[in-house]
């Protein structure tokens, strides 16, 4: 398949969390989540443990079941204070709140059709990250998420829309069940949903002014 020649800076600024516009219904060749895959155990780990490891799941009963906890746990979600559709209830303004909104219609469009995402991938860690000391787990999370967003990237430029998800996590358990992870000694990190996108037209987003998010030196936000 063709790439997309992004240059990096438009790859990195158009990569978007694609809900609304994946094709469902085109199947995604095994060989592209590969190439993806191999350009994710390129990035950095901790001390070089390469210690990542990725379940990708495209058995439609497997990813229906994962549908059912993943809805259940949207349910919880949307009345969290972090949730979009709480935080447009308290954004500054007009324009945000327009955003925030747009956010949860397009979140709730993905939950009543997660069955139908030809591709789940979810990245995993060896050991129970919420058991482990800050460091430790920090050090975990950092060796997983850029290799999970090099899968992403990798996705981008190959036509395929993904969202990184976490909800099916309130009920990490139970999906470990469905999936066969063992439970005790695995910690999954995400669900990333993969497919095919409807065009491939994505533009950056509107995002709140540097000046509001960083500082040089001193704490000053």
């Amino acid at each position: 398949m063709e790439k997309l020649n992004l240059s990096a800076d438009e790859l990195l600024s158009t990569t978007r969390s694609v809900r609304k516009r994946l094709d469902f219904d085109r199947p995604v060749d095994e060989n592209l989540i590969n190439e993806c895959l191999e350009m994710a155990v390129q990035a950095p780990t901790g001390s070089n443990s390469q210690n990542w490891r990725f379940l990708v799941v495209t058995d439609p009963e497997k990813r229906s079941a994962l549908a059912d906890i993943y809805r259940k746990g949207f349910e919880v979600y949307a009345n969290m204070a972090g949730s979009a559709g709480q935080l447009a209830e308290v954004a500054e303004s007009e324009e945000r709140t327009a955003q925030q909104l747009r956010v949860t219609e397009s979140a709730t469009y993905l939950a009543e059709n997660m069955e139908r995402v030809p591709v789940m991938m979810i990245p995993c860690l060896p050991g129970r990250v919420d058991k482990m000391p800050g460091l430790a787990g920090a050090s975990l999370y950092g060796s997983i998420i850029p290799s999970a967003w090099s899968f992403m990237l990798a996705a981008r430029e190959r036509n395929l829309g993904t969202c990184w998800t976490t909800i099916h996590l309130i009920f990490e358990q139970e999906a470990s069940e469905v999936l066969g992870i063992p439970f005790e000694e695995v910690t999954q990190v995400a669900l990333i949903t993969v497919a095919h996108t409807i065009g491939s037209d994505f533009k950056p987003a509107k995002r709140v002014p540097l000046n509001e998010v960083v500082s040089w030196n001193d704490w000053t936000i």
